[in-house]
């Protein structure tokens, strides 16, 4: 079963029964700041204001700001009882107390459904691979990670069904065709695989989590729920370290 902390404000990852393979880093110059999280992560719904105020610092200061996908429960797994339906449900209406995002629940009143997290982050993969093919404007991923979240968690529809992307796509002006097509594509399977991995070997063992790369080195700046201003004070320490 997923597992949430409700004190850090973080869901952990299950252990991985098979050794990573590495991938390869990305020649980068400059700093950048990497979110790492899953559509379908509910304290990473909880921390979305927050990650969307400090992509816009980062573009406004010149930072680039990424997004990755970490399969919070690919492949899915959980049995859709009343302990698991139980489980989300407080799990769920916990973080609304403290983050004052809203949760439908709806989906909690269906008779069947696979909490399956691939889907989604293949999702958004295919929207990487999208804005890296046609120079989609930088904060794309983000605002379609961010839709898939809402219509998620707010309207209660299902990741798994490819039409879920259709308006999704249709508010951000891609084409749906083309997405459809990548996201059903080989290609798509291997570029989120890959994103699984590399968030493992970065060391995230949980969601959401935020790091600093500067030159070679990725560290840690915050992990759970946080608030923007604990997020922006720590980017500043770091930019005023560095002189």
């Amino acid at each position: 079963m997923i597992h949430c902390d409700p004190i850090t404000g973080a869901c952990l990852l299950p252990e991985q029964d098979k050794p990573v393979v590495p991938v390869p880093p990305a020649k980068r110059s400059g700093w950048a700041v990497h979110y790492v999280g899953d559509p379908m992560c509910s304290w990473c719904w909880g921390i979305s204001p927050t990650v969307g105020e400090v992509a816009a610092f980062c573009a406004a200061a010149g930072i680039e700001f990424l997004v990755t996908v970490g399969g919070l429960r690919a492949g899915g797994g959980d049995p859709w009882n009343e302990k698991f339906k139980a489980f989300l449900r407080t799990e769920w209406n916990h973080i609304a107390e403290v983050t004052g995002q809203p949760f439908g629940c709806t989906l909690l009143d269906l008779p069947q459904f696979d909490y399956d997290t691939e889907p989604a982050c293949r999702a958004v993969a295919a929207i990487k691979l999208l804005q890296a093919r046609d120079s989609l404007d930088a904060s794309t991923v983000l605002k379609f990670f961010s839709a898939v979240q809402r219509k998620f968690y707010v309207e209660g529809e299902d990741p798994k069904a490819t039409d879920f992307y259709r308006d999704i796509c249709a508010g951000l002006g891609l084409d749906f065709d083309i997405f459809h097509s990548l996201f059903e594509s080989a290609e798509a399977r291997q570029a989120v695989r890959q994103e699984f991995v590399r968030c493992r070997q970065w060391g995230v063992r949980s969601f959401p989590t935020l790091l600093l790369e500067q030159g070679q080195d990725v560290t840690p700046l915050a992990v759970g729920f946080v608030t923007t201003e604990q997020v922006i004070a720590k980017l500043r320490q770091a930019i005023t370290a560095a002189g």
